[in-house]
């Protein structure tokens, strides 16, 4: 079957034989969790194709089609009372300019107009109802009379992308932003007609989709009716692909290659696996977009690995977002991320709703909300009334460190090269030389000591040196990672396709100036013993080709021991 990287169209996958993956069931459990409902996902997630199954399950006009739409599928055996019931409302709001508040309720009304002539083309409602709507300007102008043509009908509204334009706007001007979603903005008068709309039964149900919960929370008082579905057991994999499913998409990629199942399994793992929305959830959840490239993207004929596992378009989307790290306190929000990327997790609790009040400080919960929402953290477990959160796989945490490295670049005004920290890595790779990876890591440390850009202790120098060896996508880099209740500081690990003569296992002592050559022995004797423990631990031993340094600074420069 074909692949559908990069399709969106349930019609056009069922019908045009693409390879679909079976998530009917959650139609009836959306229904039985309510009649106004929200599931929001991080970019790239499915989010789309999954309300283009809705659409084409509920719409009236696709009742004769049902059996060769749905008949294989799961929803097709046990259907709902529900289905193909409806005139279906479709609205999406993605192209939506932000250059000023003008332009921007300029585009929303232009784009609510014209997905309300296609519903009264479509469901064949005379040119006098779609001349009245046409006389309307303001996007809640628009909705009311709409809504008064089509009182007598049965509409079910999807909005897909409903945050889109509002998450740009947010991480470039937060004032206008409240201007446009706030008390008073048009955003916010919009919902308020879909609301009434709802309590008089012309809108009989309502689906939303997008990335954050910013402008549903922003507006609370407008629109309050909506149930979030998107951190709920129920829902964690009702997008995204689990195991099983993308272990069934590559089976024919390994039987015909004569490939290790359990390799690439685990491979596509490091890569693209590791989300979950609910901390009562067991599974984890694969980017389905992730997948699907990788899929397309295997040389079939040579049975070749992609060149590059990292989706330029989903580096693209995600470098979009990443301006949301500057709302609030971007030093706080800053030493979050440091604090992530260096211990691997962040502890903290989520909020339900974001409050972005202007008069309000934007405070550590609300970034973690934020990274969560957009799939920059995922939840891994509970510690005490708190949760704990850690990077997803490595295509978000190569994400992270080209941030990072920028960010660095910006506060320090130093030019960090990765050219030239590729090639130390290569060195290192193949012939076990870590000399040009320590010149590189003591340049850095002496152009941040001479601007006093860091408090120079072991947690912003191992941050440095992560930051650094993320130039290279040569190896998977653990941070800190859990080995028989251990953690060691650094993994360099094998990363497939790429094959390297030897792995690595970094240990990072800091003795301060003051404690002088005295101190930086005892931190010298501490490390080489903490690293022959890590040796005699079986899941350390058991990895090929390994070698392990101590790294050893006092702030200024770097002096690597071969342990």
């Amino acid at each position: 079957m074909k692949t559908p990287y990069g399709e969106s169209n349930f019609k056009k996958i069922i019908t045009q034989d693409f390879l679909y993956i079976d998530k009917t069931k959650y139609i009836g459990m959306l229904e039985q969790s309510g009649s106004y409902n929200i599931l929001l996902r991080p970019r790239r997630f499915g989010k789309t194709l999954f309300l283009s199954t809705l659409r084409s399950y509920y719409d009236i006009r696709c009742k004769d089609a049902f059996d060769a739409l749905f008949g294989n599928l799961a929803i097709g055996r046990n259907p709902t009372p529900l289905k193909n019931s409806y005139q279906i409302l479709f609205m999406e709001f993605s192209g939506i300019s932000i250059k000023d508040e003008e332009s921007i309720e300029r585009d929303f009304a232009f784009e609510v107009t014209k997905r309300l002539r296609i519903f009264l083309n479509e469901y064949q409602y005379p040119t006098e109802a779609v001349r009245r709507v046409e006389e309307q300007s303001s996007p809640a102008s628009l909705m009311k009379a709409f809504f008064e043509i089509v009182r007598e009908a049965k509409i079910y509204l999807f909005i897909d992308e409903y945050d889109h334009f509002a998450n740009a706007l947010l991480g470039e001007d937060q004032e206008l932003f409240s201007a446009i979603v706030g008390k008073g903005g048009f955003v916010r008068s919009f919902y308020e007609v879909i609301k009434t709309a709802t309590m008089e039964g012309i809108v009989d149900r309502l689906f939303i989709t997008g990335v954050t919960s910013i402008t549903l929370d922003s507006m609370t008082s407008g629109f309050n009716i909506g149930k979030n579905l998107s951190f709920t057991k129920e829902f964690n994999q009702a997008m995204g692909f689990t195991g099983q499913e993308t272990e069934v998409m590559i089976r024919p990629l390994v039987d015909t290659c004569g490939l290790d199942g359990l390799e690439m399994m685990r491979t596509l793992g490091d890569w693209y696996n590791g989300y979950r929305f609910s901390c009562r959830a067991d599974g984890k959840v694969f980017n389905p977009d992730m997948v699907l490239y990788f899929l397309d993207s295997f040389d079939r004929d040579e049975c070749r690995w992609p060149e590059q596992m990292l989706d330029d378009n989903i580096a693209s989307d995600y470098g979009k977002i990443m301006r949301l790290f500057g709302i609030g306190d971007r030093e706080s929000n800053f030493q979050t991320l440091e604090e992530l990327i260096v211990h691997g997790e962040i502890v903290g609790r989520h909020k339900g709703k974001l409050d972005l009040d202007m008069n309000k400080p934007f405070e550590r919960n609300d970034f973690i909300s934020l990274l969560l929402y957009m799939g920059f953290i995922t939840i891994s477990g509970t510690v005490l009334s708190q949760l704990r959160y850690v990077i997803p796989n490595y295509v978000i945490q190569k994400l992270y460190y080209d941030y990072f490295r920028t960010e660095i670049k910006r506060r320090a005004q130093i030019r960090v090269s990765g050219r030239a920290v590729e090639n130390a890595v290569a060195e290192l790779a193949l012939h076990n030389n870590i000399r040009p990876l320590v010149e590189e890591i003591n340049r850095v440390l002496t152009l941040f000591s001479n601007r006093d850009f860091m408090r120079m202790d072991e947690k912003h120098i191992k941050a440095v040196i992560l930051t650094l060896l993320y130039q290279s996508e040569v190896y998977f880099i653990r941070s800190e990672p859990e080995v028989n209740n251990r953690y060691p500081d650094i993994l360099l690990l094998e990363r497939k396709p790429v094959e390297v003569r030897y792995q690595f296992l970094f240990e990072l002592k800091f003795s301060k100036k003051k404690d002088g050559q005295k101190g930086l022995e005892a931190k010298r004797i501490e490390g080489v013993n903490q690293i022959k423990g890590y040796h005699a631990l079986a899941d350390i031993a058991g990895l090929p080709k390994l070698k392990s340094y101590l790294l050893l600074t006092d702030g200024t420069e770097i002096e690597a021991v071969a342990v």
